[in-house]
């Protein structure tokens, strides 16, 4: 799923596809914005983490779980 997250004093969003549930995703950002976390930590697809200070976070956009089809088509 894509997750944009927006830095305030930024002009460039964060972007990046991770496979944590939407549910997860939204609890850590409300964890984050409530104060009960100093950081905004989510883990993208290659296993990297995105660390974002709590304090800073301008706006959150939570895509749709992706469907990955494979297969082959003809055209």
């Amino acid at each position: 799923m894509e997750v944009k997250i927006g830095v305030q004093h930024t002009p460039r969003e964060i972007i990046l596809e991770t496979g944590q549930a939407t549910e997860e995703v939204e609890r850590l950002v409300s964890e984050a914005l409530a104060g009960k976390a100093p950081l905004l930590s989510l883990t993208d697809e290659d296993g990297r983490r995105v660390l974002v200070p709590s304090e800073k976070l301008a706006y959150v956009e939570i895509g749709k779980p992706t469907v990955r089809r494979v297969g082959f088509t003809t055209i």
